[in-house]
């Protein structure tokens, strides 16, 4: 599997950016996609994920309400609605898949995640 992520760029505090996730080399219907994030000088968090075996979604509780996760299955493709964003967004922001569907305690763990996107860089100014 491999996943290329794009969509990231400068915005300011209050608007909106869409990140997308195209996979190729396996349709990921069955494979749960999280996106996480890693800050200068932090280390990489949880963000969201989501696992349409079930319908179920997970959120980090500092980006519930603002972001959403979704996918398109035709054009295996999983996306990072970002609204209302923060200075404290500003980040490099990872996909990752894994095959299967996961309980949402590992969702919510980079460690459960073998397949990894290249990053995106979302700058949020002031």
């Amino acid at each position: 599997v491999q996943l290329q992520a794009c969509g990231g760029g400068l915005v300011q505090a209050g608007g909106s950016l869409r990140l997308s996730c195209a996979a190729s080399g396996q349709t990921f219907s069955t494979y749960t996609m999280g996106w996480f994030r890693q800050a200068p000088g932090k280390e990489r968090e949880f963000v969201a994920a989501g696992r349409w075996s079930g319908g179920i979604t997970s959120y980090a509780q500092s980006v519930k309400g603002r972001f959403t996760i979704s996918r398109d299955h035709a054009k295996n493709t999983v996306y990072l609605q970002m609204n209302s964003l923060k200075v404290e967004d500003t980040a490099v922001y990872y996909c990752a898949a894994a095959a299967g569907a996961m309980i949402i305690s590992t969702m919510r763990s980079s460690n459960g995640y073998p397949y990894w996107g290249q990053g995106t860089l979302v700058t949020v100014s002031s």
